[in-house]
């Protein structure tokens, strides 16, 4: 069964550092392309960052550009967001979700994914 489960969220003051997991059973993340989004209360879901290990492509959210890394460990099939230097227009639920074939582009801007995680909650709060 696929499955991708989030981990890592929780509250943390401005200018702090979080680093959430996506751990997926029933397939191999190195084969597709993966992405983390995020859906803020009454916002639309965007996409943060998307990474394609097959040709190295990565597509980064302007607001979050020098602060967010994407990276992955193959032999646990996981993929970890690195978030610093944290605001409070941050503070969303967080998804990581992959796509076969979509371009990095297209699964960041069009939010657009095949399996998507359950989502980890991410406060920033002073």
């Amino acid at each position: 069964q696929l499955q991708l489960v989030e981990s890592g969220g929780g509250l943390v003051q401005p200018g702090g550092s979080l680093r959430l997991s996506c751990t997926a059973s029933g397939l191999i993340l190195d084969y597709h392309g993966i992405g983390w989004f995020r859906q803020a209360p009454g916002k639309k879901r965007e996409g943060v960052i998307c990474s394609r290990s097959s040709d190295g492509s990565v597509h980064y959210a302007d607001s979050v550009k020098g602060r967010f890394t994407i990276s992955r460990d193959n032999a646990k099939n996981t993929v970890y967001l690195q978030m610093n230097s944290l605001k409070p227009e941050d503070t969303a639920i967080y998804y990581c979700a992959v796509h076969p074939y979509f371009t990095v582009q297209t699964m960041c801007r069009a939010a657009a994914a095949d399996y998507w995680g359950q989502g980890t909650q991410v406060t920033v709060s002073s």
